[in-house]
């Protein structure tokens, strides 16, 4: 099989079209031929060996897959063979076969497509599980969406809506993206680029904080974001995009009752019927059109270094996936 492997770390050049052999599902396993792959900066971050946990050599990256059951592994008996699906795996995305443990498998509804599907499993059960999961948002609560136009925040502003968010305040960097994030539902959008961004988050809240908060960026954006918050609310931070982690004193939190909680989406594939539910029920929004997918490009496997160039630029929207 085509794969995109890297034996060394550094900048997209250091991975290369290799002819690998496939892999062989072992018990409780299957072999997909992919259809779709999806391109996330846990991508570009274990190319680079900076990713949360080690990334042993040579690699294979690609997380997010849709495609086909090809071959079945001993003991599954919950797909067949010709069943188009999409999960997340470990590794080993990037390639014209994957295996991937059968209970994570969730089959692709009717009129959707693999490069639709595969656009979900990353950002859409981030968004998700920030947002319910982690965020514990009720109903009537406000919430801010960092990076809005992007693979997260895009769900994130339509999924806070859905669960019954009251209002919905969406930064992005240009006014492209907050036009884009607008269009997805976001009640208030503003430019975080400016110097007085946290003052108009918390006067398009009329004057007030701000219940849930989604923050990836890290640095001074994080410890602008705890100042936008109402007493009882809740921080989850999800990444440090700026690449400078936030020094935080816990006891800053105390006067208005604050939490920052932590999120790390392989926690939740360690609950299969967690991860499942969660899926399905993302999956099924799309299918009645209810939850909007950008997708910022589809390319073919052999360009994955130029789309990993495209990714760390931060000038695309929404999703980038890759085909064999």
């Amino acid at each position: 099989m085509k794969a995109v492997q890297f034996e060394t770390y550094g900048g997209p050049e250091v991975l290369e079209i290799k002819d690998l052999n496939n892999p062989n599902p072992s018990e409780g396993e299957v072999l997909l031929k992919v259809e779709a792959i999806g391109v996330n900066y846990a991508d570009t971050a274990r190319r680079q060996g900076a990713y949360v946990v080690p990334t042993p050599l040579p690699f294979i990256p690609g997380a997010e897959v849709a495609g086909v059951v090809e071959e079945i592994g001993e003991g599954v008996t919950n797909v067949q063979k010709g069943d188009r699906v999409v999960t997340l795996i470990e590794k080993g995305g990037y390639a014209e076969y994957a295996v991937a443990n059968a209970q994570t498998l969730i089959q692709i509804p009717e009129g959707v497509t693999p490069e639709t599907a595969v656009a979900l499993p990353l950002q859409g059960l981030t968004a998700y599980h920030i947002l319910k999961t982690m965020g514990r948002l009720e109903a009537g609560e406000t919430v801010l969406v960092h990076a809005a136009a992007g693979g997260v925040g895009s769900l994130a502003v339509q999924l806070a809506k859905t669960f019954g968010a009251g209002k919905v305040i969406a930064t992005a960097s240009t006014e492209e993206k907050l036009e884009l994030a607008k269009s997805l539902g976001a009640d208030a959008i503003v430019n975080y680029t400016e110097d007085n961004w946290r003052e108009k988050v918390i006067e398009a809240n009329d004057g007030k904080g701000v219940d849930v908060a989604l923050e990836m960026a890290g640095g001074e954006i994080f410890h602008e974001t705890v100042k936008c918050m109402r007493s009882f609310g809740r921080v989850v931070v999800y990444g440090v995009a700026s690449g400078n982690p936030a020094q935080m004193y816990p006891s800053g939190l105390m006067n208005r009752n604050l939490s920052v909680v932590g999120f790390f989406l392989p926690q939740i594939m360690k609950k299969p019927k967690l991860f499942s539910s969660s899926l399905q029920e993302l999956l099924s929004l799309v299918q009645r059109d209810e939850l909007k997918l950008t997708i910022g490009g589809v390319y073919p496997l052999a360009e994955a270094a130029n789309v990993h160039e495209l990714l760390q630029s931060r000038k695309t929207k929404g999703k980038l996936v890759l085909v064999p």
